[in-house]
Parts: structure tokens; C-alpha cells; sequence
């Protein structure tokens, strides 16, 4: 598995290598302009923060963390995470590597339920952290302070509702009370181990959730980890096999698709010693059968093993005891997948953006030699000529000049315009409505009395005036999208200019963010789960990361047309440069032949060698880009080779 991702951070690294090396060369060839900066940058950040996440969720005694250390830690010698009886995870808890944080765990405290912030708000908030460090060099000490993410506390009734995590009418949860009418609750709300993997360092973020109940109480996990991990483990006791709360959270929260894998754990109570081991191989498969028809697979999808023989024959070397646990069929199946899968989404992406920036520079380089080839051709004409003929010549671009300068000063009208559309374009997109809409549904919350009738209505239209914006948003974007398309026609008609139609953006990537989002919220609260939940205790948590995720949509939308506006007009900007600079060359050309102080011929020459030049510069341009795409196109393992 190391191996695994060493290849895949091998060929992204080999890839950012050649991209840095042709920004390098194309930045001192002047050839970018703020678009294309844009894009590289875009495609270097991609490649530099490029993440793989796996999520593990499963009812609590499934063995989750015990999976986990076997697949991703038994190098290690021992277990990374608690596991144990009983509960062991009472916190959505992510295990990953920031070399800008030392090893530590970073804890949020429950009471943070109690705001109106979800767990991705307080993200960029250091002081809502308590942080612990790890002691790397003394693993007990280290194994102690992971217990921290099975920490409880007892709290009273109304302080737990407070938070969400009691309902009135759910008889479980009442059966919960001790004799003192307290409730056990999660310590915190959420982990986040900062540990110094291998796997970690790679890029690998795995998430250990704390129980099927806790996706329901902890909206995070429901509108943002779990939907945006890579890969999905779903874990089932191979004993009990598919429960009533499994069938509904596959439902409602995972399902089948690319990335999601039923893991049927804990095979090893099947291992009956009085049997063959034909017949409990036999017995394991007709379970594995059982649980893909429930869940609506196929057997294939579905992989019995035994996390804690695995994790054992690892630690010991005990190849005979790995092999019966079966998880290497588990392992296989998980790298092979997930890495592939991902190197396809950043290959495609890339391509996209190499694509865009090459032909934008190869036009770049290809209006520079026809001006060049133009060039050369007035000057050839001036073979033996007169100096009235060469005087015709000259006035002859002062015309085209003061023409150009003409269109110049129509471009400020455009620009006026592109001004005042763009101020439009925030009035719809602006955070401000976005805060404005979060605080009518918070203001209908605080005044209802009834669920179905106070909840249901506001927070629809929070969801239908955020698409409504978007699409209004999308209009005006297409609005000077056209206006700018027409004014590169019109420069490119009338100058001969070699222009490309201006960089496009579209917000149609949020808008189904949005409806992603009520798609989850529809599941979580259809009509019968609203008339049977209390308000105060998920309802409003849960619109609380509903709002969350709103807004940071609107910030990442807000982010593109803010980068948009600012590079949309830059390539018929860099186009216009040049033509004027050509025009001012070509005058002052023949104005020196004209007044003798120049030889024609030698002019001649220097043309044809720039000429020259810049076919060089073009043929270096193409190997370049060759060079990206090539490391694009290699697998991870002829990457990692090359790197060795």
C-alpha cells in the first residue's frame, strides 16, 4: 500500500515537475498573460493539495477502527486507534498528515454544538481547539492519548438537547438515562490526528465515524465527509449481517456507485472448529450472498474478512493467518480503485487546462510570426523602390494606426459596460444575500411552534432563492461573456488579430452543489421524520451545516468570477499590446529606410531571423507541452520508476 501511493505521488510529482518547468520557460519567453498564469496555477495548486480520502462507517462493535489499524497500521507494530468491546469512536475522528501542524490530536469540544457553527467553520479557528501533542517516541503514552476519541461525559437532559443529542421521542435514546436522569454524550465533537504516516504524508485522509446514529446527529458527516470521500466502507458484523438501521443509512447515506464497498467483517466467528473448512468457507459465502441481495450488489461486492486476524498476522508474520482473514482481496480492491480512479479525475482535469493554456500561446506565437511574415513582405516590396513610394508606405500605417487608436477608444465604452454588469453580477452572488437568507430561516425557526409547518416552508425557499441567484448569476455571466465574444470578433475582423473566444465560466457546478444539499437535507427530513423528531434537537443542527456548506459554495463562486472578471479581457489586452507594438515598429521600419539610416537588406535580414527565432520558440513550446502531457499519460509505477 505504501508503494501504492509512493507511485501515485511519484507520477503527481513527476507531472508538477514538468508543468514548473514549462510555466518557467514560457514566462521568460513572455509568453503568459494573467489567464494563463491562472490556469497554471490552478493545476499546480491541484496537484501540490491533491488529497485521497476514505471513510469508514458502520454501526458501533463492527469493528471499524479494528479494520483500519489492519489495513493502514499494522506496520506500525501496534493499534493507532482504540479498539476494543463496545464503543470505542464516540467522535467523527480523521486521521491525516499537515507538516504545518507537529504530531498531535486537535479536539473539539461538544459544547460547540451549542453554536450555530458547524465543525467546517471552526476549522480555521485555532482557539476552538484543545490540542494535544504525541509523543512519537513512547507508544503507550501515544496509545493513551488516542483514547481521547472514545472520552464520554454525563451531562443533564436539557444540556444534551442543547447540543442535539437527545430526542424525547425516540425510546432509545430515553433508555439511555442512568439513575440520576444523565446521558452520556461524546467528550468531543471532533478529532483530527495529525499523525506522520507514510500513508498520511502521501495524502491519504482516512475518517473513522462513531456509529450509524452519529450521522444522523452530526449533519457534518452527512453533508460533507462522507459524500466527498473517495472511497466508502461500508462494515457489517458477518454474524449479524444486514440490520434494519444498515438498510436504511446504505439508503439514505451511501448506496451504490463508483467508490463504495460493503466490507462483511469479523468472518472469524464463523471459523467453526467442528466443521471443514469447505463448509465454513461455504457458510461465509452463502452470508456474503445474503447481504449483496439485500443491499442490492453483486456477491463481489461484498468482502468477508477479519480485521483482527489480519491486524494480528501482520504484527506477527503470520502469512497462513493473514491469508485466511481476506484482506487482501479487501486491500486490493481498495487501491485499485481509489488511486486509479482519482489519477483519472486530475489526468482529465489537467488536460483541460493544458489544453486551454497551449492553444492560447500557440496563437500567442502564431500571431507574432504572421506580423513578422507581414513585416517581411512590405519590406521585400520595397526592393527598388522610390522614396515616394516608401513615403506612401509610411502614411499608409499612420492610417491603419489612428484606426486602431480609433477602435481603442471604443473599447473604453466596452469597458464601462463590463464595469456595470459586472457590479450587477454581485448583487445576486454577494455573501451578504447569502447571510441574509441563513438569518430568515434561523428568525422562522426561533418562531415556530411546529415542525412540519414553521421548518419546512423557510428552509425550501433558503434552497430555491440560492439556485434562483445562481441562475440569475449564470445569466449575467453569459451576458458579458457575449459582450466580450463580440468585441474579440470585432478586434480580430477589423486588425487581423489572432484571437481565441474569451475564457468561459459557468456556475452550474454550484448550483448542483446546492441541489446535492437538499437532496441529503429531503432524505434526513422527508414529512414523517419531521413529524416525529424534535425541533430543538437535530433540526436546527442540522440546518446550521446546511447554511454552512451554502456559504462556502457561494465563496467558491464568488472566488472564480472574482478570478474570471479579473482575466477575461487579459488575452485581447496582450493581443492589443502587440499589435500596437508592431504597428509602431513596422512605421519606425520604414521610416529609417526612408531616411537612409538603415539598409534595407540588413532589415531584411533581422526579420527573417527573428522569424527564425520564433519558429524555434514555437517548436520548444509544443515539446514542452509534450513533455506535461507525456507525464500525464504515464501509469504511477513507470512514474515511480523514472523517480528512482
Amino acid at each position: 500500500m505504501v508503494q501504492d501511493f509512493e507511485q501515485y505521488s511519484a507520477w503527481r510529482q513527476d507531472v508538477a515537475m514538468a508543468l514548473e518547468k514549462y510555466q518557467g520557460w514560457v514566462t521568460a519567453a513572455e509568453l503568459t498573460d494573467a489567464a494563463t498564469e491562472q490556469r497554471i496555477a490552478r493545476a499546480l495548486a491541484r496537484l501540490a493539495d491533491d488529497r485521497l480520502s476514505v471513510a469508514f462507517v458502520a454501526e458501533f462493535s463492527r469493528g471499524k477502527s479494528e479494520l483500519i489499524n489492519a489495513i493502514f497500521f499494522a506496520d506500525y507494530g501496534q493499534r493507532i486507534l482504540p479498539s476494543a468491546a463496545g464503543r470505542t469512536t464516540m467522535c467523527p475522528t480523521e486521521l491525516m498528515y499537515d507538516p504545518a501542524f507537529p504530531p498531535c490530536i486537535r479536539l473539539l469540544p461538544i459544547e460547540t454544538r451549542a453554536s450555530n457553527l458547524s465543525t467546517s467553520d471552526y476549522r480555521d479557528d485555532p482557539a476552538a481547539w484543545t490540542v494535544l501533542p504525541l509523543a512519537l517516541d513512547a507508544g503507550e503514552e501515544m496509545h493513551e492519548t488516542f483514547k481521547q476519541v472514545s472520552m464520554t461525559k454525563h451531562v443533564k437532559v436539557e444540556e444534551a438537547k442543547r447540543y442535539g443529542l437527545f430526542d424525547e421521542t425516540d425510546p432509545d435514546v430515553a433508555a439511555t438515562l442512568d439513575d440520576n436522569g444523565m446521558i452520556e454524550i461524546s467528550l468531543w465533537r471532533h478529532a483530527i490526528i495529525n499523525f506522520p504516516h507514510p500513508l498520511l504524508k502521501q495524502g491519504l485522509v482516512i475518517l473513522d465515524t462513531p456509529g450509524l446514529n452519529a450521522i444522523g446527529t452530526e449533519p457534518e458527516l452527512t453533508l460533507n465527509l462522507i459524500p466527498n470521500a473517495h472511497a466508502v466502507l461500508f462494515i457489517l458484523a458477518a454474524e449479524t449481517g444486514v440490520t434494519k438501521s444498515d438498510i436504511e443509512v446504505w439508503r439514505t447515506h451511501i448506496g451504490a456507485g463508483a467508490g463504495r464497498i460493503v466490507v462483511m467483517n469479523k468472518i472469524d466467528a464463523m471459523w467453526d472448529e467442528l466443521k471443514t473448512e469447505d463448509e465454513n468457507d461455504a457458510e461465509i459465502e452463502r452470508q456474503q450472498t445474503t447481504v449483496a441481495h439485500m443491499l442490492a450488489l453483486e456477491p463481489r461486492q461484498v468482502f468477508p474478512v477479519s480485521a483482527q486476524k489480519a491486524l494480528v498476522g501482520k504484527i506477527n508474520g503470520d502469512m497462513a493467518l493473514l491469508e485466511k482473514s481476506r484482506l487482501g482481496a479487501l486491500e486490493a480492491a481498495l487501491f485499485n480503485e481509489l488511486i486509479p480512479a482519482k489519477q483519472d479525475i486530475i489526468r482529465k482535469q489537467l488536460s483541460d487546462d493544458l489544453n486551454a493554456v497551449v492553444g492560447t500561446q500557440q496563437a500567442t506565437i502564431g500571431a507574432r510570426i504572421r506580423d513578422i511574415v507581414e513585416q517581411l513582405q512590405e519590406l521585400k516590396s520595397l526592393r527598388g523602390k522610390n522614396q515616394g513610394v516608401i513615403a506612401h508606405m509610411m502614411r499608409r500605417v499612420e492610417v491603419e494606426k489612428k484606426e486602431f487608436d480609433g477602435s481603442l477608444f471604443k473599447l473604453q465604452g466596452t469597458r464601462a459596460v463590463f464595469a456595470r454588469l459586472s457590479t450587477e453580477l454581485y448583487t445576486t452572488l454577494g455573501m451578504d444575500i447569502v447571510h441574509k437568507e441563513i438569518a430568515a430561516v434561523r428568525e422562522a425557526m426561533a418562531a415556530s411552534r411546529f415542525v412540519t409547518t414553521g421548518i419546512r416552508g423557510p428552509v425550501k425557499h433558503f434552497f430555491d432563492q440560492a439556485r434562483a441567484n445562481l441562475d440569475v448569476s449564470n445569466r449575467k455571466i453569459s451576458e458579458i461573456s457575449e459582450m466580450m465574444e463580440m468585441m474579440y470578433r470585432k478586434f480580430a475582423a477589423e486588425h487581423g488579430l489572432s484571437l481565441a473566444v474569451p475564457m468561459t465560466l459557468s456556475l452550474d457546478k454550484y448550483r448542483k452543489e446546492i441541489d446535492a444539499i437538499e437532496e441529503v437535507y429531503v432524505k434526513q427530513f422527508g414529512t414523517t421524520t419531521l413529524l416525529i423528531t424534535s425541533r430543538d434537537a437535530v433540526i436546527e443542527r442540522f440546518f446550521d451545516s446546511i447554511a454552512s456548506r451554502v456559504r462556502r459554495s457561494y465563496r467558491a463562486a464568488n472566488a472564480d468570477v472574482e478570478a474570471w472578471l479579473k482575466v477575461i479581457m487579459s488575452p485581447l489586452e496582450a493581443q492589443i499590446r502587440q499589435h500596437k507594438d508592431q504597428l509602431k515598429h513596422r512605421l519606425a521600419s520604414i521610416q529609417r529606410i526612408h531616411d537612409a539610416t538603415d539598409s534595407l537588406e540588413t532589415k531584411i535580414e533581422s526579420f527573417e531571423a527573428s522569424q527564425f527565432a520564433l519558429e524555434k520558440v514555437k517548436a520548444r513550446l509544443n515539446d514542452l507541452a509534450g513533455n506535461v502531457d507525456a507525464a500525464m499519460r504515464r501509469t504511477t509505477a513507470q512514474a515511480f520508476e523514472a523517480a528512482a
